[in-house]
């Protein structure tokens, strides 16, 4: 039978006490990598009878965009010509394809999937679709980046309880693996500069994610040098421009600065970057004077593009989901298209749920109603009758990908209106019966780990699920520093006023939540303005279906408008202020009164009384 609301809240709630313990490497000076050359690559026109897209750019030729957007869940790769390709998927089924990095001549597709089950690194012909894998491991690689002569790759693997970089041929697998770094910080995200003697990549090393540059030519500790140096943001995704001149990267900042896209000029190495625009991820054209760049809503990704000057050169253009890799140069893609990718274009990702209304009896004004979610425990163990489907299959997808039932616990789902929550959330969309909150006690157990993302004057956060087995065929490794929200109560001015501060990179493969909850409809909700200081106004494990309603709009699906009218406290009238009567065991002292003269303006005559006097009275003299 559906149900209203529910006066009866569950008794138990399960607590998470299971412990992850973190390994980590020690540091150790890595070899000299051989020379590589720099080959130029030569541009190819481009040929395309396809319907335009609504991506267009002013120039002749304007190459070829390859993504990576998640769909369902799993990241797929597309393909992109302004002047003539639409939006294109080229990878397809129920396997992930990220990263996508172009060759130096233009013609193959480096990327990363776990299409056998672990994630490997791949290379593409662009002209056959013909996939080859490169790396075959359980260990996790990623992020390849070609050398200048196209014979090698450096990449992100998870090495040591924690990602290092390496370098691989690309043609020869009897050659060894070469490592580039062994710290016990993340490094990830590393590009291959044009000179062939430098790699840029990302690491944690200084505290939290930085840009770090290592020289080819020097070994040990001296071969790494701090070229962002930010303490209070974190950087990602560094990409060479052609002639390895400039070097571009994304930044989050947490507390000065803009967040967005810089720009570092190697040429003025000691000059601090400067910002260009917004954007999560960027990529250069051939000519390096034009950015591509994917910026982000909240629960929104966006394509778009800037000049060097900071220039608006493309309005922004919504795309399908969360962008996992970019990357823009000429090439020229056969006509028709190769096989394989027609039959990716033409797979149309399935329906991943649809809404089942529960039969009850007849709810006055066309109202809805909340119905009970089996096998939950939360306090009010309910949803919106037409989103309980979509948590539903969200719950057994997470199961499935981390290895456990994580939702089956739940801090909060529906929320009747005569129950009040703290300060601050009176409007909060657990009222509504279509938001829940994961159960926090997983991230004092280690099994959650949450990253900061401020978007606008807001802070959202990426929720991570840590997986039930751990040998790399399930999740991914987290790249960037979690923040910690408990080190407010350290007894530490700075991070109780900015609410905390970046903890070390957790070890171990994880489920990104925040990512697959949206595939189902789910949104992330931002953060109390007063987080800093109220942690549970953060709400960094709350998730809501709005469905692009308002929260009144939604309230009104359940309720009368009557029942959220919030009335106003009017006193009691009193025409005399009294005292308030306190019984006190002490009686209280009185005063004396006092003689009070009344001044006037005419003079009044006092008799003062005199004492009585003698008056001497002579002797009489008797004869």
């Amino acid at each position: 039978m559906p149900l209203y609301f529910s006066a009866h809240p569950a008794r138990i709630v399960a607590v998470l006490t299971l412990a992850v313990s973190l390994l980590i490497g020690c540091s150790q000076p890595t070899d000299v990598l051989p020379l590589i050359s720099e080959n130029s690559p030569e541009p190819a026109a481009i040929e395309s009878t396809s319907t335009p897209v609504d991506v267009q750019f002013n120039g002749e030729d304007d190459g070829t965009i390859y993504l990576s957007i998640e769909e369902n869940g799993y990241a797929h790769l597309f393909v992109i010509q302004p002047q003539g390709l639409p939006l294109t998927r080229i990878t397809t089924g129920q396997s992930n394809d990220i990263a996508p990095a172009l060759s130096p001549d233009r013609t193959q597709l480096a990327f990363s999937s776990d299409r056998t089950g672990y994630w490997d690194l791949y290379v593409m012909n662009l002209q056959t679709g013909d996939v080859v894998q490169v790396t075959n491991s359980p260990e996790y690689d990623s992020a390849p980046s070609w050398s200048p002569d196209g014979e090698w790759l450096v990449y992100e693997t998870y090495l040591n309880e924690n990602l290092e970089v390496s370098v691989v041929s690309v043609n020869d697998r009897s050659a060894e693996i070469i490592p580039l770094t062994q710290n016990s910080a993340s490094d990830h995200s590393p590009v291959w500069a044009p000179d062939g003697r430098h790699v840029a990549f990302i690491s944690t090393r200084g505290g939290d994610s930085d840009v770090w540059l290592a020289s080819l030519d020097l070994a040990g500790d001296d071969r790494y040098q701090n070229l962002s140096n930010t303490p209070f943001a974190s950087e990602n995704y560094p990409v060479w421009n052609k002639d390895g001149s400039k070097l571009l990267w994304s930044s989050t900042s947490q507390t000065v600065g803009y967040s967005g896209l810089y720009i570092w000029d190697a040429n003025d190495p000691n000059r601090a970057s400067y910002w260009i625009g917004d954007g999560l991820i960027g990529a250069w054209d051939e000519t390096s004077q034009r950015v591509i760049a994917i910026t982000a809503a909240p629960n929104q990704y966006y394509i778009t593009s800037y000049d060097l000057q900071g220039r608006l050169l493309l309005a922004p253009s919504p795309l399908s989901g969360r962008v996992r890799g970019l990357t823009w140069g000429l090439t020229e893609l056969p006509n028709p298209l190769p096989n394989s990718f027609t039959l990716a274009a033409n797979d149309a990702p399935p329906i991943l749920w649809s809404p089942v209304v529960t039969p009850g009896a007849e709810v006055p004004g066309q109202r809805w109603y909340v119905v009970p979610v089996a096998d939950v425990q939360a306090p009010y163990p309910q949803l919106h009758d037409l989103v309980d489907e979509s948590f539903l299959a969200l719950r057994n997808r997470v199961t499935l990908e981390a290895g456990w039932d994580a939702l089956a616990s739940l801090e909060n789902a529906f929320v009747p209106l005569t129950t009040s929550l703290e300060p601050g959330m009176e409007e909060d969309w657990l009222y509504t019966g279509r938001a829940f909150a994961i159960n926090s006690l997983m991230a004092n157990a280690g099994w959650m780990v949450t990253l900061r993302e401020d978007i606008g004057a807001q802070t959202y956060w990426r929720v991570y699920i840590r997986c039930w087995v751990q040998d790399g065929s399930v999740g991914e490794p987290i790249h960037n520093a979690p923040w910690n929200l408990s080190a407010r109560y350290e007894l530490d001015p700075r991070t109780y006023e900015q609410g905390g501060e970046y903890s070390s990179v957790p070890s171990g493969y994880w489920l990104d939540v925040t990512s697959l909850a949206s595939s189902y409809g789910w949104e992330r909700i931002p953060a109390l303005p007063n987080w800093r200081t109220f942690y549970n106004g953060a709400r960094f494990t709350e998730f809501a279906m709005t469905s692009g309603m308002t929260w009144y709009e939604a309230m009104q699906e359940l309720y009368p408008i009557e029942a959220l009218i919030t009335p106003t406290r009017v006193l009691a009238p009193s025409l005399t202020p009294t005292n308030t009567a306190t019984n006190t065991p002490t009686p209280r002292p009185t005063r004396t009164p006092r003689l009070t003269l009344t001044p006037s303006l005419s003079p009044t005559v006092t008799s003062t009384p005199m004492p009585p006097t003698a008056t001497p009275t002579p002797p009489t003299v008797i004869p």
